[in-house]
């Protein structure tokens, strides 16, 4: 398998409703659109999930596109490929960029899966024929989420993760609690609290949440750890995470009892595939987080939540809880709570190429 054109597509697609969090409020979605087509003409389908601002972490749609473009696309051009695996191994010299990897190593994993006349989820052992949808709900007023979660439950959702803040936590979690006294319920904090906001975390633990995720600093394991063992609501870590050896550093330290896994932040497929391996062996669920993503990312996440370590449904919803129109057919729907992974070849899903049109602002041929 060898790369012969890769273009690239810079899409914005309108969210129905904007998605709030403690550090920023997105109202539309840039992204990048990855088309790899090999020697034989066959086209494979990667997602670039990097924001334009550097809320989420450093990397950005801009610096996602400059790597593809100078540095990442030129280098894998000079190789052939037996496996998607060795994507990783060729672009190992570069430090980080994780989206910008998993962008273009995700549309060869779509590749490889379509050559080889299987689906994605089967490429990566997949084992689920279904998986548990979860839906996450922006910050807002306490009336506003308790309606949305309302109407996520009435949906099937069997998981809600909602946002949370220092001046709106107990508040918020309370009044879900009492109107959802046995829902599934996490709270992500987006590192909006400090170390000395243990005392207040600690009010959490009376309602029974499935965790709580990333409380303390984007890049930190070691306050994790000293939090961990003063809660006993668990404590998923999600931007701390962003290669193998931090989720293992973050198990010696224990510094948490679940690990989100999004490839985005990872650097990939291939990457998330292992520390899924690590985690089964350690006994530590995981679940797959998302980035408001567009059907060929959620499509690549519905792949690698049907591994069997993906215990705890992920933050993977229907395209219509986001998007007035996906970018694939058809679209992702949830039926009883329950997403199926598609068997077709690749990600199972064909591209709405008038769709892609009309969102996309820029293309590049390489």
């Amino acid at each position: 398998m060898k790369l012969h054109t890769v273009i690239l597509h810079h899409i914005k697609m309108k969210l129905k409703t904007p998605f709030v969090n403690s550090l920023e409020t997105v109202k539309d979605r840039d992204l990048i659109v990855v088309e790899a087509i090999d020697q034989d003409g066959v086209s494979g389908f990667g997602e670039g999930v990097a924001f334009t601002t550097p809320w989420y972490t450093e990397e950005t749609l801009t610096t996602s596109w400059h790597m593809l473009k100078d540095i990442m696309i030129p280098e894998l051009k000079k190789h052939v490929f037996n496996h998607p695996s060795e994507v990783t191994k060729h672009l190992s010299g570069i430090r980080r960029n994780t989206m910008a990897k998993y962008a273009i190593e995700g549309a060869v994993w779509d590749l490889y899966a379509k050559r080889e006349k299987i689906s994605l989820a089967h490429a990566l052992g997949g084992t689920s024929k279904r998986i548990k949808a979860g839906v996450a709900v922006g910050a807002s007023s306490p009336d506003q989420m308790l309606d949305e979660i309302e109407q996520r439950v009435s949906e099937g959702y069997e998981r809600i993760k909602i946002k949370i803040k220092p001046s709106q936590d107990i508040q918020i979690i309370s009044a879900i609690r009492k109107q959802f006294p046995t829902l599934d319920l996490m709270a992500d904090a987006n590192s909006a609290y400090r170390l000395d906001d243990t005392a207040k975390l600690q009010r959490l633990d009376e309602y029974d949440l499935l965790m709580i995720e990333q409380p303390l600093g984007s890049d930190d394991i070691v306050d994790h750890a000293s939090l961990q063992k003063k809660l006993s609501t668990p404590i998923c870590l999600d931007e701390s995470i962003t290669s193998y050896d931090d989720v293992r550093r973050a198990l010696q330290l224990q510094s948490c009892k679940i690990i989100n896994i999004k490839p985005g932040r990872v650097g990939g497929l291939a990457v998330s595939k292992d520390i899924h391996d690590l985690c089964v062996q350690k006994q530590i669920p995981v679940w797959c987080g998302g980035m408001l993503e567009s059907g060929i990312g959620r499509a690549h996440n519905i792949a690698l939540a049907s591994l069997p370590g993906f215990t705890i449904p992920g933050d993977i919803s229907a395209s219509s809880r986001y998007w007035e129109k996906d970018i694939i057919t058809p679209e992702v729907t949830v039926d009883n709570g329950y997403i199926s992974v598609p068997e077709g070849p690749g990600i199972g899903f064909d591209i709405d190429h008038h769709e892609l049109s009309r969102l996309t602002l820029t293309t590049e041929t390489l």
